[in-house]
């Protein structure tokens, strides 16, 4: 892979590192204030439909949260590799990523072939 690819996918990788840590520290921020607000008295107590959305708006946070955090692993994990001299290499056959791959999935760590075979099993 070029020079001037990788410098793209760096500063691309790079941005998704700051996006999805100020995404987190926002959610870790209303966590913060949903809690101290939770700790106060609820007006909704006795209403078992607003307790029921509630808990479901809870547990969907939680999942995107999840999920934003993976991400940021896997954006990490890619800038490692990069720091490494591994990045763009296949992390089960060693074949070489081709740069189209990573340019569609920059935190790529397996070629195609060894991506499919792990998405049958």
């Amino acid at each position: 892979m070029d020079q001037e690819t990788l410098g793209k996918l760096r500063a691309h990788l790079d941005g998704e590192l700051a996006r999805l840590e100020a995404e987190i520290a926002e959610i870790d921020a209303e966590d913060r204030e949903t809690l101290s607000e939770a700790s106060g008295e609820n007006n909704y107590r006795d209403h078992m439909a607003d307790q029921g959305s509630a808990t479901f708006e809870r547990e969907l946070d939680m999942t995107l949260e999840g999920n934003l955090r993976e991400l940021l692993g896997d954006v990490r994990a890619a800038l490692v590799r990069m720091e490494n001299g591994t990045y763009g290499t296949c992390a089960r056959c060693s074949a070489e990523i081709p740069a189209e791959r990573l340019e569609a999935v920059p935190t790529a760590s397996l070629c195609i072939r060894c991506k499919e075979e792990e998405e049958t099993r």
